[in-house]
Order: C-alpha cells, then sequence, then structure tokens
C-alpha cells in the first residue's frame, strides 16, 4: 500500500509570477483542437463537435470570490506556498477569471469530449443530440498544464461555467458538492488510494444556482425540494484528465468513419495518454505496437489494484462508467459517491445507480470499463497479428487479474498471508447478519482480540446467543491462522496500517458544508485535519467524535444514506 508522498521542506514558488512560469502545455499544443472553435475561447453555448481532441473554452468567473480551502499537503508537495491561495491574481485565475494570466501562461482553457458506456453498452441518447457529439466536460475546463518537480499536472477548474458540452446546463458546480469532492480527494490520498487531488476551493459571495435537494429530515428517496445554493469553483489536479470515454469516443468515429483523420486522432490520443501516464513504465525505444501491449498490461494492472483498493477502505464510486474511468488508473470522478457504514455488499449511495454499480460489484464494472478500453486501442493494432493477439491475451486475463488483487485485498486486511476463501465466506454472513460498521470492525479486529466482546463496539444490532458463539467460533479459527502467519505485534500493526480508523462519514459531512453554505469554514478545515491522518489514533476528542456508529436518525435520511448526483 502506497502512502502519501512526503512533502518537500521549504516552498519554492512564493509568487504568482513564478508560478506561471512553471506552464507547459502538451495537450494543447500536440492534439488537434476542434476546427469549428474559435481560437479566443468563446464558446459557450451547446453544440455538436464533431472532430478534434479538445476545445478552447474560457471559464465563466466567480462572482465575488472567497477563498474557503486549499490543500496544504499537496501545496508542499508541488513547492507552492500557502500564502499563494490567498494571492489576488491566484484567486483570481483558479476562480475562473483566466484575465489574470500572463505568459507563458495562456488566457484560455480547454475542455473534451469522451463517448459514454455503461457496463459496455454504448449509448447516445444522453448527447442533447442523439448523436454522442455533444457529450463530454459540461463544466470542467482545464486551464493550467505545467512541469512541477519534474512531475506533470494539470489543473482544472469544476463548476468553471459552461461548454460546448453542457448539454443546455449552467456549468456550475454548488458549495455543497464542491466541499465533498475537495475533502474526499485529500482523505483518498491520505488512505494511499490511487486519486485526483484537491488544489483549491473558492465560492462565491453573491452568485448562487438553485438545485434539487433534501429537506431537512427527508426521508425522500428522491429530492423534494428547491435550494438555492452558492456557486463554488474547486481546482482538481492529476497528471492528465484522460478517460476511457476519450479513448472510446475516437475509436467510435474511427469505426464509423466519421471523418478522414478519425483513425489517426485515435492514434494520436493513445500516443498522448502513454506520453502522459504512463511514460516511465513502458520502454519508449520500442515499437508503438509493443507499447501498446505494454499499456494494457499496466492498465490493467492500476486498474485491478484500484478496485480492490475501493473495497478495502469502503469506497463506492457510485457510476463507474467509461467516462468516469481515468486512463491513467486513479479515482477520478466525485460525484455520487459514497463510504460503506453498515456493511452491505450491495451498498450504493447513489439513486440512479442501481445495483450494478454496487459496491461489490465494482470489480465487474471495472472489467466492463477495461473492455471499452481493449475495444478501442486494438483498433490500432489491425496491421499486427502477433501484436494483436498478444493484447488480446493481455484482455482476456482481466477477470483473474482482478480476483489476484482482491483475494490478496481480503488477506491483508485479515492479517493473513494467504486468502481463506471459507474463512472469508463465513465472515461475510457474520458481518451481515451482525449489521457490523465496516471501518470499526476492521479496525477493531486489527488489535487481534481473542474474544468477540471487544468487536461488538462495531455492531449496529444485539446480537443473540447464537450469533455470539458462531462469531467466537470464527475468531478463534481466524486466530490460529494469524497465530501461525508470525509476530502478533507486527500483524497487528501491519492490519492498523490497512484498516483505517477514520472514515468518511456522510452525516459528519454535512453540517460541514451547511456550514459552509453560511460562510463558516471552521469544520471543513477540521475536517480536512482529521481524515488527513486515517491509519492514526488521534486525541480522545476526536475518537468521541469521529469514531463511533451512524446514530438512528440518519438512517434512510436523504442527503446521508443516499442522493441524487444534484451538484
Amino acid at each position: 500500500m502506497s502512502y502519501p508522498s512526503q512533502p518537500s521542506a521549504e516552498p519554492c514558488v512564493t509568487t504568482f509570477d513564478e508560478f506561471v512560469q512553471l506552464a507547459d502545455y502538451s495537450l494543447m499544443d500536440t492534439l488537434n483542437a476542434d476546427p469549428d472553435a474559435t481560437a479566443d475561447g468563446d464558446d459557450h453555448r451547446a453544440r455538436q463537435v464533431f472532430s478534434g481532441h479538445f476545445v478552447p473554452v474560457t471559464p465563466t468567473p466567480l462572482a465575488d470570490p472567497e477563498y474557503v480551502a486549499h490543500s496544504r499537503t499537496f501545496f508542499k508537495e508541488l513547492g507552492l506556498s500557502d500564502g499563494l491561495a490567498l494571492n489576488e491574481k491566484f484567486r483570481r485565475v483558479f476562480s475562473g477569471d483566466l484575465s489574470a494570466a500572463h505568459e507563458p501562461m495562456r488566457q484560455v482553457g480547454w475542455a473534451t469530449g469522451y463517448a459514454l458506456s455503461i457496463y459496455g453498452t454504448e449509448y447516445t441518447q444522453q448527447c442533447p443530440f442523439g448523436t454522442g457529439n455533444g457529450y463530454g466536460d459540461g463544466r470542467a475546463i482545464s486551464v493550467f498544464e505545467g512541469i512541477i518537480n519534474g512531475q506533470r499536472w494539470e489543473m482544472q477548474l469544476k463548476g468553471g461555467g459552461p461548454t460546448p458540452y453542457c448539454r443546455g446546463a449552467d456549468g456550475r458546480a454548488v458549495l455543497r458538492s464542491s466541499v465533498r469532492e475537495f475533502l474526499a480527494q485529500d482523505y483518498m490520498q491520505a488512505l494511499g488510494v490511487p486519486t485526483s487531488r484537491s488544489l483549491t476551493l473558492y465560492v462565491s459571495k453573491s452568485e448562487t444556482v438553485t438545485r434539487p435537494w433534501y429537506s431537512q429530515d427527508s426521508y425522500s428517496i428522491d429530492p423534494d425540494v428547491l435550494v438555492d445554493n452558492p456557486v463554488a469553483i474547486s481546482t482538481r489536479v492529476a497528471p492528465s484528465f484522460l478517460r476511457v470515454g476519450q479513448l472510446e469516443l475516437f475509436a467510435r468515429r474511427t469505426r464509423s468513419n466519421a471523418h478522414p483523420k478519425a483513425l489517426e486522432e485515435l492514434s494520436m490520443i493513445v500516443s498522448h495518454l502513454i506520453e502522459r501516464e504512463y511514460k516511465s513504465d513502458i520502454n519508449q525505444s520500442l515499437g508503438f505496437a509493443d507499447q501498446l501491449v505494454e499499456l494494457a498490461k499496466l492498465f490493467r494492472q492500476r486498474l485491478t489494484s484500484l478496485v480492490a483498493n475501493w473495497l478495502r477502505v469502503g469506497y463506492c464510486q457510485g457510476n463507474f462508467n467509461s467516462d468516469n474511468c481515468a486512463a491513467g488508473g486513479f479515482t477520478l470522478d466525485y460525484g455520487p459517491f459514497g463510504f460503506c457504514e453498515k456493511f452491505d455488499p450491495w451498498f450504493q449511495p447513489w439513486t440512479g445507480g442501481g445495483e450494478h454499480f454496487s459496491f461489490f460489484n465494482q470489480p465487474i464494472a471495472a472489467e466492463a470499463n477495461y473492455y471499452m478500453f481493449w475495444k478501442s486501442v486494438r483498433l490500432l493494432l489491425k496491421e499486427d497479428a502477433e501484436a494483436l493477439e498478444q493484447f488480446d491475451q493481455v484482455g482476456r486475463g482481466f477477470s483473474e487479474a482482478m480476483q489476484k488483487q482482491i483475494q490478496k485485498m481480503w488477506a491483508d486486511k485479515l492479517g493473513l498471508t494467504e486468502y481463506h476463501p471459507k474463512l472469508f465466506e463465513k465472515l461475510m454472513q457474520l458481518m451481515t447478519d451482525s449489521e457490523v460498521d465496516y471501518t470499526i470492525f476492521f479496525r477493531e479486529l486489527s488489535h487481534i482480540p481473542d474474544d468477540i466482546s471487544a468487536l461488538k463496539k462495531s455492531f449496529y444490532v444485539k446480537t443473540s446467543p447464537q450469533l455470539d458463539e458462531q462469531w467466537q467460533s470464527w475468531l478463534l479459527s481466524w486466530r490460529d491462522l494469524v497465530i501461525n502467519d508470525g509476530n502478533l505485534a507486527e500483524i497487528s500493526t501491519k492490519m492498523k496500517q490497512t484498516n483505517p480508523k477514520y472514515t468518511w462519514r456522510e452525516w459528519l459531512i454535512a453540517p460541514a458544508y451547511q456550514q459552509a453554505m453560511q460562510g463558516d469554514y471552521t469544520l471543513v478545515k477540521e475536517l480536512q485535519e482529521v481524515l488527513f491522518y486515517p491509519y492514526d489514533e488521534q486525541s480522545q476528542d476526536v475518537e468521541d467524535k469521529y469514531y463511533r456508529l451512524r446514530p438512528n436518525a440518519f438512517f434512510n435520511t436523504g442527503g446521508v444514506s443516499h442522493y441524487s448526483c444534484s451538484s
């Protein structure tokens, strides 16, 4: 398991002018712009985009932007001074006003198109034109790309206003969803789960939008009121924002001969993916066909590892379509996500998600997305039968690779050197019957207790003597295996580095964004601090507040136990 990288000791970028000098635009400089686009980026109405890899577009600035938060850890990692987050020009740029930028940074950003498939089935009806040519970054606008400490990063505004892909919407994000995404990215990084990163969060002091949401203590499945929300822009950062759905878009155009350069544009975007996300792992002296075989292996490894990590920490992506699947193999989309509290293999926080995107079905969704990646890239190998067979062999091995990653993960959570199917199956049954809290249970198990009473603080229901007896029998069988594997103290320590103590609990997150809507960001900052040390023992006050079962009042409540994708 990886841990957050150590921040650099001293910030080396302390002024906006120094930051601007880091700009380096590989995507806009090496890929094709939409030939129908305007050069100045004034392109904010929904329209069809027929070719090209991106559309130049300017963000829509927030009115009266105010600082909410920044990721101090990520700032340090990038060598940026904390003071930059409060710098007037920096704030203007990352709240959507690119007129503050100067060379070599540009005063225009970009949005990209992508295709949508759900479980391997291609869809176009989400596009207002029924063609798929209007589907893409509707409110996400990349505004900066540069090399910082030897690593290329892309910075993207979430809620930066409409683009040609906005499908008629306003292109805005509300403070509620922006706080959630900002905190979640920091938290996932601290958990050691590959993720896009949080940079900054700004809110408008005067601009609001109306969105459907849930009334206080509502038990409705769907939002039951309209709420005026402050508009916010969060900046997320990644080596790239290339998605499986992007590769899929160019493959669809190639298969349908949409335009004369379709195959060339597919080749260009795949080459760009290798350059941006896999350059250090793929030997650049290999021929292109052999690089694609290596790409298939590496993406398979990253994606299977990612999903195993999701299950390890209780994360459910909620809507794992191909357009929400980063081709770099990290967690990208923080829309209808949630974390499992009371254990349920079919946990799904999003009311529109269905069982197919539920907690334990994420490996199957990942395989469907990998299939769309495989189907798209293999069009570039049609002339090389040997490489094509190797490529197909990698694709056929996805299910087995996924199973190995998941079994290793469960063994790690249980402190064992190998996976024991019968022991695991019995545990799943007992966890379900006792309605355990997923995080608290595995954390308490990490102490390697010899009696069931130590685990009962994770149970949401009172157990029967018969169930207790089953638990005690399972516990002793498990302990025997652990004892055979080595030193109990060392195994316990390792388990605590695998099983976090502090998890994302929506009923504790909701007050943070509710207070933020009133201009009070204290709780946002408190959560940032607590969630950045999820494996550590923290103060007694923190433990009393954050290491506890969900109160009954928050079960089945809209906006906490479930929510729509409205953001």
